[in-house]
């Protein structure tokens, strides 16, 4: 099985413009992610793609760190649309074909090894389309925030929904007694495709359900597409704000032995 990692990269962000080359640990947030992407891609033969609208992006990646660049159009809305041009441009032009694609947001700095490898690995069951990741929520404050999208599932671990509410909601307790009478879970945001499901989700309107909560993965439920959640134990610090990025470099002093070095 072919696999094509990309790792969508956008200059243009309204809370944090420019965030792929903020400096964290001294590299760039960028750098951090496609060390760690790039190792996974080399161990299992897959191909890794830093995909950017931006010059600066390009330009930093490329020179920088060695990384791999592709210029995509400015009219991709998502990172899952920048994927999904790669993987065509790819096949049109360099006559490449790949089974499954790996998306890691340019803003992930912490993303494991690991995580990647899972997500490569759900799709040994030939009914799996798209996979991503969700970790146990462990406190009231994560639980309650709307910026931690929480995820419920079927027992069979298929996505039954998302949402920046927690859920499910506990009619007769209090909010502080939730995470006492049963598990929440986080969605850590990294997906993985099938290349057709892929073609197929780029070409999707978008619905009433991800317009109301602004999360793109509800759109691909509203389409009938199942999304496999796998568990992982990191939630991991993904950088939209130049808050995030101080709580990086706090995690980062904290824990000086980084885990993709292992």
């Amino acid at each position: 099985m072919r696999t094509l990692m990309v790792i969508p990269a956008r200059y243009a962000s309204t809370r944090f413009p420019g965030k792929p080359l903020a400096r964290l640990g001294g590299k760039a947030v960028l750098q951090w992610v496609w060390e760690t992407v790039s190792q996974v891609a080399a161990e299992s033969g897959a191909e890794a793609v830093v995909a950017t609208d931006d010059g600066r992006i390009a330009e930093s990646a490329a020179r920088g760190f060695g990384a791999r660049v592709m210029l995509t159009s400015e009219a991709c809305q998502s990172g899952t649309d920048r994927c999904g041009e790669v993987l065509q441009r790819m096949r049109e032009e360099q006559g490449a074909r790949f089974d499954t694609v790996v998306n890691v947001q340019g803003d992930e700095p912490f993303v494991e090894a690991e995580q990647l490898r899972t997500l490569m690995a759900a799709f040994a069951a030939p009914a799996v389309q798209i996979a991503t990741l969700r970790t146990p929520i462990l406190t009231t404050e994560e639980l309650l925030s709307p910026n931690n999208v929480k995820v419920v599932c079927a027992e069979s671990g298929d996505a039954l929904y998302f949402s920046r509410q927690p859920l499910p909601y506990r009619r007769d307790a209090a909010a502080e007694q939730w995470l006492e009478l049963g598990r929440y879970y986080k969605h850590v945001g990294i997906y993985a495709y099938r290349a057709q499901t892929l073609e197929a989700l780029c070409q999707l309107p978008v619905g009433q359900l991800e317009a109301s909560e602004r999360l793109e993965q509800l759109r691909w439920l509203a389409a009938g597409y199942a999304i496999r959640t796998l568990d992982t134990p990191h939630a991991n610090i993904g950088i939209d704000t130049p808050a995030d990025l101080a709580a990086a470099e706090s995690y980062l002093a904290a824990h000086p032995i980084h885990h993709f070095q292992a």
